[in-house]
């Protein structure tokens, strides 16, 4: 009788391991985790204004707390990056500074990894239509409240050509020239649109500038760059109106949600 229970000992033991070794260790990492660094494409890596990122499915999705990492007049005369400003600004315009002040954000933005043309084109809104490397929001051509002329605002641009709104949003109509300038140069990859394509600045990378002559209806192009070695479409900042945008997204665009 002993060497029976012993013999059902040994049976039970053995299935319990086998039962063991057939379950999961939560710390196996042989399984991809979407979510980690290691998922997010070495382009985006260049986005070091995000408060975090992670892909999610075909999306991308990025949080920012849309506050430049540059000096401006519209922050409070507290904080560390509060420069007085009364120089010029974009097109030449004397700086007239607007009412408001910027207040931090929180954005969440989701663009598609593997953007696409859309066969059906949709108008870019007021507000972000996109975002710079910064974690700042990009804006399309237009004020508010009714799609005015952005004209009326370019004298409110500080000396980086951002501003920001009335809740505090800070943003870039124009060409960011804190990234073009400072933290990098002209023909530099400058950002994302809702719709997943970057964003470059005002010259190519044989230092030539790009005109509205060399763009499509939605201010962009299709050729090889420096991120995008096989190429891809991608917009162009320009000196002249529309600046950024054209006729709207050239993909189908994401969410950007705050």
């Amino acid at each position: 009788m002993a060497m029976l229970n012993k013999t059902k000992f040994l049976i039970l033991l053995f299935a319990s391991w086998a039962w063991m070794a057939c379950e999961k260790d939560p710390a196996d990492t042989t399984t991809t985790n979407p979510t980690t660094n290691s998922e997010i494409p070495d382009v985006y890596k260049k986005i070091y204004g995000a408060v975090s990122m992670s892909v999610d499915g075909n999306f991308l999705t990025v949080k920012t707390n849309g506050m430049p990492d540059h000096t401006s007049p519209y922050f409070a005369t507290s904080h560390s990056l509060y420069a007085a400003y009364s120089g010029t600004t974009f097109g030449g315009y004397t700086f007239s500074k607007n009412p408001n002040t910027i207040q931090e954000q929180s954005f969440t933005f989701k663009i598609p990894l593997a953007p696409a043309e859309a066969s059906a084109k949709a108008a870019t809104p007021l507000g972000p239509i996109g975002f710079a490397l910064n974690g700042v929001p990009l804006f399309n051509q237009y004020a508010g409240p009714n799609n005015q002329a952005l004209s009326g605002e370019i004298v409110s641009f500080d000396q980086y050509y951002g501003h920001p709104q009335q809740t505090g949003q800070y943003h870039y109509h124009v060409e960011p020239i804190y990234l073009t300038t400072v933290k990098s140069n002209k023909s530099a990859l400058i950002g994302f649109l809702l719709d997943g394509f970057p964003v470059y600045g005002p010259q190519e990378s044989d230092g030539s500038t790009v005109t509205n002559a060399m763009l499509d209806a939605y201010h962009g192009h299709t050729h090889a760059t420096t991120e995008y070695p096989n190429g891809t479409y991608h917009y162009h900042f320009t000196t002249e109106a529309p600046y950024l945008n054209g006729n709207g997204f050239f993909g189908t665009a994401g969410t950007v949600t705050q």
